[in-house]
């Protein structure tokens, strides 16, 4: 019987792709290794639901702190700062333990620690004792220096991408439908440029250039840019009659053109699921296709699938 012809990359689901690349790390032989790899890397057990849960709550309790911090009124107060500096070390130290954890229970810690999720656990706690070693080898000052290096801990937000199985199959969409995005960022680009060029000439050329906003083509850009959106702050805004028609035009083809990503990124979205739902091989009995991927039997006439 022939081997059943491989799927092609493109029709397999990215979230299944995503969880083969990731088994490739999980330990061979049982035991602790292995059971501390699937509570921690895979959320389909009821203890892998819960470390996923537990961890959500710690980013966002630690992006919660991070936030408060810069508050003018807590930093005058000593007193929240005190409980804020104790609730970041308990984090940091909580965030240590879970990044030690991934290097141990991997098959191989080196490619984790360099693979992207790897830096972005490491990235998650390493300004913390960057801040506290600093300010005890070189006193306050340096202190009040490595303060800005704690802000790298927003990169804690990242983890929670890796909680999410869906992301994996959306940034597959989003690769797909790449040229046709650089085509429609190719166009807004022209657009903002012919429009920025006009408005700046009409502005500043024809319009008294003391009281005109259109200062120079790149302020005419923002200007562009800002409209095209829809946003509309206001703080540069067209004087002539002329330079108000084309700010009209420029906000009625950005209304006409901001959904365009989004049609072609749903459209990628449908296609990999139809994909991942179907195979196209036919039955060896009666010819029917469109099986499920996983289907051992025919769906028509109930015939074994080739295998």
């Amino acid at each position: 019987m022939n081997p059943r012809r491989p799927i092609a990359e493109p029709s397999r689901s990215a979230t299944v792709r995503s969880s083969r690349r990731s088994r490739s790390q999980r330990p061979d032989a049982p035991g602790l290794r292995q059971t501390l790899y699937d509570i921690i890397f895979e959320a389909d057990t009821r203890s892998g639901r819960g470390f996923d849960i537990a961890l959500l709550i710690a980013i966002l309790a630690s992006v919660a702190v991070v936030s408060l911090e810069t508050v003018p009124e807590y930093q005058i107060d000593g007193e929240p700062m005190r409980g804020f500096l104790a609730a970041e070390w308990f984090l940091t130290l909580l965030f240590t333990v879970e990044y030690v954890l991934r290097l141990s229970c991997v098959k191989r810690p080196l490619a984790y620690a360099i693979s992207f999720w790897g830096v972005i656990d490491l990235l998650s706690i390493l300004p913390g004792y960057i801040t506290y070693f600093g300010a005890v080898n070189q006193g306050t000052r340096s202190f009040v220096i490595l303060r800005s290096v704690r802000l790298l801990r927003v990169f804690r937000v990242l983890k929670l991408w890796r909680m999410m199985s869906e992301a994996d199959e959306l940034s597959a969409a989003i690769w797909r439908s790449r040229e046709k995005i650089i085509v429609f960022v190719v166009v807004v680009m022209v657009a903002v440029t012919i429009s920025s060029s006009l408005m700046y000439f009409i502005e500043h050329e024809l319009y008294d250039p003391a009281d005109s906003d259109f200062t120079s083509i790149p302020q005419a850009m923002y200007w562009a840019i800002v409209t095209m959106t829809t946003v509309g702050y206001g703080d540069v805004v067209p004087h002539t009659a002329a330079g108000k028609v084309i700010s009209a035009m420029l906000i009625l083809v950005g209304y006409s053109l901001i959904i365009v990503p989004t049609g072609f990124v749903s459209a990628e979205l449908s296609s990999l699921k139809a994909s991942a739902a179907h195979d196209e091989e036919p039955c060896p009995s009666c010819g029917a296709d469109k099986h499920r991927v996983d289907a051992a039997y025919c769906f028509r006439c109930g015939s074994l699938l080739d295998s």
